[in-house]
């Protein structure tokens, strides 16, 4: 078991490898009543072609498989639900999939290793039929249909599609009723088994325990029996071309007032670790000097009553694909994205304030250790960053490295008007 020790957060982390491949982190929380749990594997709705394990040759897969796999995985062989252990022991379980990682997780104030256990047993435990593989078409046909009636989720899906060509995370993570009903059991075992290889996985608990009696008991539950991974899954993705794929999607929906996102698709793809991680520090200063509330752009456009308070902006960044996107509410939407250029242009020409990065800077640190506090934000970000090979507790550190000019040189390479987009819903015309 190694120890990691962060003198700045004063805070402690434990891990260690397990025969099967799995990594295992635990980091303490003395006087903590909540305990948190997240077991995860680095397999999201992205991940649509791939060479499975034991085989030469690519698969291609139906789109929203990934999360397909993640309700089917709650279904046990003596058909219970997963959720009703969790339940009778007092527990809040839950489970996710995004674009690039899948993850089961609970919280706890009593009956911590039963439900660890239960947590590692039923992941470990896939029962896929063709009857239940059916029934669960219905189900999550009604959630694709409820997500395509979320003006929020429209703009935000069509925000990508305007700028990626090729790459899956154009694609709806539940995929369309379309594609879910070509899904087979077949297909789910071979996403499986490729996939939730222990190789391909991390677990994070958090909370007040005992390092050595945890371990051992997960050590004891775990009873991973696939062939070990040596080597990481092979993914393949289309080629992506720099440019984007459309300047401008108009989207309508039963809505009062238009909502927008304008979308600035990042060409720096290909990094990892700390490197990915500076990255996204430096572009999240940069986004917070130059939107946030009570920021020159902001107030300009909210006296001007193009924006309201729903008005933001954020960093998406992954290994092979990142993007910022602007967003909220106006009835003006193209005037705020002509505005926002306007504002741009003149930073670029006469530079960014070096006290605002600084304060900002100072912010940043602060607001970091505060969400400390939380055993779910430590969690959740833990295992998103382990997936980008990134530490966490490496955070602090990188933001005390960010110079002021990284961040201007950021500003002129990043927000261009060749790779901006916008995606807007319309209110729908009352006849």
């Amino acid at each position: 078991m190694e120890k990691i020790v962060n003198e700045l957060l004063k805070e402690e982390l434990y891990y260690e490898k397990l025969e099967n491949g799995l990594d295992v982190y635990f980091m303490p929380k003395r006087g903590f009543t909540k305990k948190y749990a997240v077991l995860a594997t680095n397999y999201g709705s992205n991940d649509l072609e791939f060479i499975p394990i034991g085989e030469k040759e690519p698969f291609r897969v139906h789109e929203g498989i990934a999360h397909f796999l993640e309700h089917k995985m709650f279904e046990q062989p003596d058909n219970t639900d997963a959720f009703e252990k969790f339940s009778k022991w007092g527990a809040n379980a839950n489970a996710f999939t995004n674009f690039t990682t899948t993850a089961y997780l609970f919280t706890t104030t009593d009956n911590f290793y039963e439900c660890l256990e239960h947590l590692l047993d039923y992941v470990q435990t896939p029962h896929f039929t063709d009857e239940n593989v059916e029934k669960e078409k219905g189900i999550i046909a009604q959630e694709i249909k409820m997500y395509d009636d979320d003006p929020g989720w429209t703009v935000s899906l069509n925000a990508l599609k305007a700028m990626y060509v090729n790459h899956p995370v154009k694609v709806d993570i539940a995929g369309t009723v379309d594609s879910i009903n070509k899904i087979t059991k077949e297909e789910l075992y071979k996403c499986y088994n490729t996939f939730y290889n222990p190789g391909n996985m991390a677990l994070f608990v958090i909370g007040d325990l005992d390092e050595n009696e945890l371990f051992e008991k997960i050590k004891l539950a775990n009873k991973y029996d696939m062939i070990k991974m040596d080597e990481e899954v092979t993914r393949i993705y289309p080629k992506e071309p720099t440019t984007v794929n459309q300047k401008e999607i108009i989207a309508k929906a039963p809505i009062s007032i238009p909502i927008f996102n304008i979308g600035f698709k990042d060409d720096k793809v290909g990094i990892k670790g700390k490197e990915l991680l500076r990255y996204e520090v430096i572009t999240d200063i940069l986004n917070e000097m130059l939107f946030r509330r009570g920021s020159e752009i902001y107030e300009d456009l909210y006296m001007k009553g193009l924006i309201n308070r729903s008005f933001g902006a954020g960093f998406n960044s992954q290994v092979d694909y990142a993007f910022t996107t602007i967003g909220g509410e106006s009835k003006q939407p193209k005037e705020v994205k002509r505005i926002i250029f306007e504002y741009l242009d003149k930073y670029k020409k006469e530079g960014l304030d070096r006290k605002t990065f600084e304060r900002l800077k100072k912010a940043a640190i602060g607001g970091f250790i505060k969400y400390f506090d939380s055993i779910t934000f430590i969690a959740n970000n833990f295992i998103f960053y382990k997936f980008k090979d990134i530490n966490l507790l490496d955070y602090v550190e990188v933001i005390k490295e960010v110079t002021f000019e990284e961040l201007e040189d950021r500003l002129k390479n990043h927000f261009r008007e060749d790779n901006c987009v916008i995606s807007i819903v319309e209110p729908i015309e009352n006849k």
